[in-house]
């Protein structure tokens, strides 16, 4: 009796290590299932019991009693309820969390699961998955940055589908930057890098897709052209950042994944807020969502250093835009997108007729002209003179 006892006892202390290894994903169910030399669906059947029950409760079953540990049937069909009237179409991972942040529930993951497959609220769910190859990640923070935009509906009440637009951090998976826009482009590509330099600092590496925003590619599918850049690669040029192109799927893997997460978690909570325009979600993913999501998300990188370097540069908005060349009318005036910029007199020219400047577009809508590095005219967004600058006004 005594040597049963002791028996159970390094059973229960084996079994409580694994599962704390497996729980904070030190470990994979495979792995789980030969340190305690049982079959994957003995370990799945012994999870389920623990978080129900506890330990011992794995024991009850052979003397047909029922545990003290089991839940009461009132809490079961409390959560159950809850999930029906309030969370349905939540994951049972993100319901769990909500369930024990708001609601006080005091089970683990496995069990809120195993009563919501039992009766029929979510699908029971396929065990492994597909075989990947893994490509390891920068080891530190700030070497290399992917971004990507995935169309979804990702605003219920909105009515249509948006653009997501995510800037990740590939050492810790870090979200430096997410937001909603009707579509995706240059704009919101810009803007996605100039809030993660504005909020970390300069990075290294640029990973994204081929897509036109990003890359000129002569032949579809085929290499891009490094020479012939876009806004994007024009504006990572400047700032002497490296613009890597993926050429595959499965090069994207890392992106694609943390969609996935996102379009099981966001969509439902915007709901469940009653967020219903692309200004209140995008201030809810910002102030509410993504401090949230980085908490549980972020990895620990391999080194603790970063590759982050404070921009102490120019004016962000002055790189982070979209710039053409024009030539000036004998009007003094420039055509740019249909409207016509009126350049006003200074005292440094008598005229700018049939010179070459740049118009830029910023991120905000509004433009200026430049001649060389000085600024000759301010516009809004319809093209109308904000300012007229009479000094020098030198742009590094």
């Amino acid at each position: 009796m005594k040597k049963t006892k002791v028996i159970e006892e390094v059973l229960k202390m084996k079994f409580e290590e694994v599962y704390d290894r497996f729980q904070k994903q030190r470990l994979t169910t495979q792995e789980a299932s030969e340190l305690l030399g049982i079959s994957v669906s003995s370990f799945y059947r012994k999870r389920e019991r623990f978080e129900e029950e506890g330990f011992e409760g794995r024991y009850d079953l052979r003397l047909g009693k029922a545990s003290p540990h089991r839940a009461a049937d009132a809490e079961v069909k409390r959560i159950t309820k809850l999930y029906e009237d309030k969370y349905r179409g939540f994951s049972v991972k993100h319901f769990h969390e909500f369930a024990c942040r708001e609601h006080g529930l005091k089970y683990g993951y496995t069990w809120t699961k195993t009563h919501l497959e039992r009766v029929g609220l979510v699908r029971r769910s396929k065990r492994g998955g597909d075989h990947r190859l893994r490509r390891d990640r920068r080891p530190m923070t700030g070497m290399m940055l992917h971004q990507d935009g995935s169309t979804h509906d990702w605003i219920p009440g909105l009515g249509y589908n948006v653009d997501l637009i995510v800037t990740m951090d590939d050492a810790d998976s870090q979200v430096t930057s997410a937001f909603f826009v009707d579509q995706e482009g240059t704009e919101s590509s810009l803007q996605g890098i100039k809030e993660t330099i504005e909020t970390y600092g300069l990075f290294c590496s640029f990973y994204t897709d081929r897509g036109s925003h990003y890359w000129t590619t002569p032949e579809a599918g085929g290499k891009v052209d490094k020479t012939n850049l876009t806004q994007v690669g024009r504006a990572l040029k400047e700032l002497r950042i490296q613009h890597i192109a993926a050429y595959s799927p499965q090069a994207r893997g890392r992106s694609e994944r943390m969609f996935g997460t996102l379009q099981k978690r966001l969509p439902q909570e915007l709901a469940l807020r009653g967020i219903k325009t692309i200004e209140d979600a995008n201030q809810y993913v910002r102030e509410v969502y993504l401090p949230r999501h980085n908490q549980q998300f972020t990895v620990k990188p391999a080194d603790a250093r970063s590759a982050y370097i404070r921009w102490i540069g120019e004016d962000l908005n002055e790189v982070l835009c979209h710039k053409e060349e024009r030539i000036v009318q004998n009007d003094n005036t420039v055509r740019y997108q249909g409207k016509i910029l009126q350049i006003p007199q200074d005292t440094f020219r008598y005229h700018y007729v049939r010179t070459e400047v740049e118009v830029r577009q910023y991120l905000d809508g509004t433009l200026g002209v430049f001649f060389g590095n000085r600024n000759i005219g301010r516009f809004d967004r319809d093209g109308h003179l904000l300012t007229i600058l009479m000094d020098v006004q030198e742009v590094a």
